[in-house]
This record gives C-alpha cells, sequence and structure tokens, in this order.
C-alpha cells in the first residue's frame, strides 16, 4: 500500500501535518506519543516477567472463590409465593 511512497510524498505528508496540526502543537504530539511508546513497553516488559515468574498460588484457590463456595446458598421454601398480597 505504501510501497509507492518516495521522498516527495513524504515532504507533502509533513507539510500536511504541519499545517493540520500547526507548529506550536507538533512538540507536544510527539511528547504524548513518546510517553504512551515508554507506558506500553513499560506494560509489555511486566508481562513479560510476570509470565516468566511461577506463582505462588498455582494449586490453591483464591480467596473469593473460597468465600463464595463457603457461603451457604439461601434459598426459599418451594410453597413460599413469589408475590405478597
Amino acid at each position: 500500500m505504501f510501497s509507492n511512497l518516495n521522498g516527495w510524498h513524504l515532504l507533502i505528508l509533513l507539510a500536511v501535518i504541519l499545517l493540520l496540526f500547526g507548529a506550536a502543537k507538533l512538540p507536544a504530539l510527539a511528547k504524548s506519543v513518546g510517553q504512551s511508546a515508554r507506558v506500553f513497553r513499560g506494560e509489555m516488559k511486566a508481562m513479560k516477567e510476570e509470565d516468566e515468574k511461577p506463582s505462588a498460588a498455582d494449586g490453591t484457590a483464591s480467596s473469593t472463590a473460597t468465600d463464595a463456595a463457603a457461603a451457604p446458598a439461601t434459598t426459599r421454601p418451594a410453597d413460599t409465593p413469589d408475590t405478597k398480597p
């Protein structure tokens, strides 16, 4: 799709971007893109480290699952009507 772009096309594209956003907003735009890329790389690195680290809770159930399983089920008797008179 972009294989036919040459130097002149890129120069025109940059000029259009400069006209649309203005010279004052381009540094802020570049800064925000850089910060977003930095956050994304940090999150990816954290996910990789989390996957590599063996978790201690592999063989145990989570506390929320055991709490839900330990709570008694509340049911109404079958002869109780659904509506109140």
